[in-house]
């Protein structure tokens, strides 16, 4: 469900909870109904990036869904968010202040067309530096970044299906097989 009138951040934060499954894409909300496997495929690969940054000193912050503000009309609930150390908010309680690190979308059947369409577009326009975008029907996670950190956009684009491993730059040392990802689906 989306409205027809376009809203800012300041009026979104006027008509919803936290906890509402609310987001604002250019200025619409659109309401997350995730399903089961949603649930599965997020707890899953929260887990894996959650104890990899638990492993090592410096690693940063995982969390599962936060607001993400970015822009005057988009106002995003990322399944999971990374943070690096070097960006890590001083005060976690005021929520976070820049843009993080990585976002990860699990596709949900009323959102999938904004997370691949409207929301990649405003990820990459606000500057985030890697994006995931976990598909179940198909079985693949479509892996978005920046090859180098001030980049203008996602020049590096792939497709990992079963068989491949996913990892980043961004994250040393974390590796998730796809098949591992998705044995609960």
């Amino acid at each position: 469900m989306a409205t027809r009138t376009r809203i800012t951040v300041e009026d979104y934060y006027a008509v919803t909870v936290e906890g509402d499954r609310m987001q604002l894409v250019e200025g619409e909300l659109v309401v997350n109904e995730p399903r089961f496997v949603h649930s599965l495929l997020q707890g899953g690969l929260y887990a894996a990036l959650f104890n990899w940054a638990r492993a090592g000193e410096g690693r940063g912050l995982v969390s599962l869904p936060t607001d993400v503000v970015i822009d005057e009309f988009n106002v995003f609930g990322p399944d999971i968010v990374y943070v690096a150390e070097r960006h890590r908010p001083a005060n976690v309680r005021q929520g976070l202040a820049r843009i993080p690190d990585l976002c990860v979308e699990v596709r949900s059947p009323g959102t999938w067309r904004y997370d691949v369409g409207a929301k990649k577009t405003a990820y990459e326009r606000g500057g985030l530096p890697a994006l995931w975008l976990v598909d179940d029907r198909a079985e693949t996670v479509l892996a978005f970044r920046r090859s180098v950190p001030d980049g203008d956009a996602f020049d590096v684009a792939l497709e990992l299906t079963p068989g491949d491993v996913l990892t980043s730059p961004q994250l040393p040392g974390f590796a998730l097989a796809i098949d591992d990802l998705f044995a609960p689906a």
